[in-house]
């Protein structure tokens, strides 16, 4: 398998068979692309495999950091594998190191340590390579000897496994299938010597499941190879296997797939930028999305907005980096509920962005108004969206309702400027019993709104035609 880098190249302009270093890949796409590996070879702790904090929201790794792992017990419990990063910081001109992730196993006694090392092997290797002497190296008095095959542990529930498969070497194991796969997939190294190994059996697997098994192991070559064959059955389900490989490979297998694929599903579509999403790969989801009005044939109007939605909840910076990419027309179709999502953590640069595209209030202004207006806490926020141009239905009475029961009097103006005729919402609140409150808000209120009034007959009388008087010839 391929190595997972932590910088960027690219073909240079100059000359294309040379590569260009372009900077430094960030913390997240390393990490998912790692633990989409051990996912894949079986690796993964059970208990949790995670970020550190330090590293999340767009951090770089730095240049020329290297990578390695420490394995131990816990204090109280479990066995933990800790992996570093350590690299020399020019500016200060010291060596700096600082845990890079984390992971847990549950169970603590030897079988438990030795698989954890295992797993630190594996991390090892996926960033160092295996250093194995490959067939395009020539090595002075022969071949590399055979040091006695590769290191595997194995589970109580895999040992099962082979014993299974040994006893019932003819015939489809249907229960085991995706364990077998892979057992196989890690003994043999790569899906080229696994599809090797399974020819050679009875057991046959199509061009599909093999194209789908390149992607899971990142082997380029062989799911171009294989995709073509399949594409006119499996266009979709293969471009969001290919949206969920994390790494650079990932994305030239997604790449491929645009290229070929005139039209796709938008069900298939959006499946596959809502796997780019999960993995956390923002240049995939930036490169989905563009693409899409090309791609999905009539694109709901909403997709963008929906997008981002997706993206709140665990990757935040994909969702503010698609909204900033979004034009207005695709905010203006956005879903309101974006409006809620960022009004929960009054992020005002992003709502403000989205209100300055033209986003509609909808049946979401009053939940808006209510999260930012709520004991007075950001009611400037409310104020300044609703001053710019953040509609809000007229006869929604709901967002002066929210308003007026957190005394935002400010916004409940605004609402009134906007066209909410109070005289309405009180017969409204009357109706649903929400009664009346005689306090300052409400007189504040209905002083306002004489005012209104007050301004509109005037206005009414400046613009009715005068009455008799004839023409002035001077």
């Amino acid at each position: 398998m391929e190595i997972i880098e932590f910088d960027r190249w690219r073909p240079s302009v100059d000359n294309p068979r040379q590569l260009e270093y372009v900077g430094q890949r960030t913390a997240e796409e390393v990490f998912s692309e790692l633990k989409h590996r051990l996912e894949g070879q079986g690796y993964l702790p059970d208990e949790y495999f995670m970020l550190s904090d330090r590293w999340e929201n767009g951090r770089e790794i730095p240049r020329d950091a290297d990578l390695f792992c420490t394995v131990d017990y816990g204090e109280s419990e479990g066995v933990y594998v800790d992996v570093y990063l350590k690299w020399c910081d020019e500016k200060q001109q010291k060596s700096v190191t600082e845990r890079f992730i984390t992971g847990k196993t549950l169970g603590q006694n030897g079988n438990d340590l030795d698989r954890m090392f295992l797993t630190a092997s594996a991390i090892t290797k996926a960033v160092h390579g295996d250093h194995a002497t490959h067939a395009r190296y020539m090595k002075i008095g022969g071949v590399e000897e055979d040091t006695g095959g590769r290191v595997i542990h194995l589970s109580q529930q895999e040992e099962k496994v082979i014993i299974q498969a040994l006893a019932e070497q003819r015939e489809r194991q249907k229960t085991a299938m995706s364990q077998t796969e892979q057992l196989l997939r890690r003994m043999t190294g790569s899906i080229t010597a696994y599809m090797d190994t399974v020819g050679q059996r009875p057991l046959r697997i199509s061009d599909y499941d093999k194209a789908v098994l390149a992607v899971w192991d990142g082997e380029l070559p062989a799911f171009l190879e294989l995709y073509p064959k399949v594409l006119d059955a499996h266009a979709g389900d293969l471009l969001i296997e290919a949206a969920g490989q994390p790494g650079a490979v990932g994305h030239q297998m997604t790449r491929a797939l645009l290229d070929d694929v005139e039209r796709f599903p938008e069900s298939a579509y959006s499946a596959a930028c809502k796997k780019a999403i999960d993995i956390n790969a923002p240049q995939k989801v930036k490169f989905l999305l563009a693409n899409a009005a090309d791609r999905v044939a009539e694109l709901s109007p909403s997709f963008h907005g929906e997008m981002a939605g997706c993206a709140y909840m665990d990757h935040r910076h994909i969702a503010n980096e698609i909204i900033r990419q979004c034009t207005n027309e695709q905010i203006a179709a956005a879903p309101p509920y974006l409006l809620e999502l960022f009004a929960q953590d009054a992020d005002f640069h992003t709502l403000s962005a989205l209100v300055e595209k033209g986003i509609s209030g909808g049946d979401s202004a009053a939940r808006t108004l209510h999260m930012l207006t709520y004991e007075g806490r950001n009611s400037w926020i409310a104020e300044e969206l609703l001053e710019k141009r953040m509609w809000v239905d007229p006869n929604d009475y709901g967002a002066l309702y929210a308003c007026m029961e957190n005394g935002a009097v400010g916004a409940a103006k605004l609402l009134l400027d906007g066209g909410t005729d109070l005289e309405q919402y009180k017969e409204w609140a009357k109706r649903q019993s929400h009664g009346l409150r005689c306090d300052d808000t409400l007189a504040s209120l209905e002083e306002h709104w004489a005012e209104l009034q007050a301004q509109e007959k005037k206005q009414e009388q400046a613009d009715a035609p005068e009455m008799g008087g004839g023409m002035n010839l001077g």
